[in-house]
């Protein structure tokens, strides 16, 4: 799906309620009024169905909607399994980080239920700063919920490709091979590096090297490392290779660098 483009101008919000949780009662069901202004609704437990312009969407944790003025959801659940759910009204400015299909599920659940804590004890404070740290947490509430309506979910294997390259991200020093990387993500060596291309438009090996030199960047200018010492941490024995890929990928030697 083709994202709409990048906003040109910060994202202004104002809360025009507190962050709130709350347990819907086993009777309950929803029959909302036109929405004067934006609302947040978050489902953290419980099973239950939301209804908006003719779609139907069921709900259950992870599930997040973002509705708008003029919005008239209706929602209802199951007693047995009553539903969770956190949010807030408000205003915002531009208006264009609404999901035009209004809801989305947010797979990262431990994100979501600590931002929605985070912003609840932070207004709740009752200063200026608790209440800017609660909308900076709505803010970041919006862009999950943004990625997930306008982001294909990725597969079981696509997310362990992706935790790999971050792996090497994170210790580019490692002494990895393509054989490690591949069962780490439980796949043959010939399934990861299609993978690991298709997501990442190089090989396996390329990004490790691409990695290696990205931290030996931030070594030679952010320590007192010698070239010989930062070669040496990220697994070159020979100095000038080193510095040949170095060279390669920045432009500048690692002398320059340095």
């Amino acid at each position: 799906m083709t994202h709409p483009p990048v906003l040109a101008k910060p994202v202004a919000l104002e809360l025009h309620s507190p962050p709130t949780f709350w347990r819907c009662e086993p009777s309950w069901s929803w029959v909302s009024p036109p929405q004067q202004d934006h609302l947040l609704w978050c489902v953290l437990d419980g099973i239950g169905r939301l209804e908006l312009n003719g779609s139907t969407r069921e709900l259950g944790p992870g599930v997040c909607a973002v509705f708008a003025p003029g919005d008239a959801p209706t929602a209802s659940h199951d007693p047995r399994r009553r539903l969770l759910v956190f949010g807030m009204h408000f205003a915002v400015d531009p208006q264009g980080v609404v999901p035009a299909t209004r809801w989305a599920e947010v797979q990262d659940r431990v994100l979501l239920g600590a931002l929605a804590r985070s912003s609840d004890t932070a207004y709740r404070r009752g200063d200026p700063l608790g209440r800017r740290q609660a909308e900076l947490c709505l803010e970041q509430l919006l862009g999950l919920i943004w990625d997930a309506a306008h982001s294909p979910q990725p597969s079981a294997t696509d997310t362990a490709v992706q935790e790999v390259a971050q792996a090497i991200r994170q210790d580019p020093s490692r002494d990895w091979s393509v054989t490690e990387m591949a069962a780490q993500a439980v796949l043959s060596r010939a399934q990861f590096t299609r993978r690991f291309v298709a997501q990442h438009g190089t090989s396996p090996a390329q990004y490790l090297i691409q990695a290696r030199v990205e931290r030996a960047h931030q070594l030679l200018t952010e320590t007192a490392m010698t070239v010989t010492q930062v070669a040496a941490v990220l697994g070159y024995t020979d100095v000038a290779y080193f510095s040949r890929q170095y060279k390669f990928r920045t432009g500048s030697s690692p002398s320059q660098t340095r």
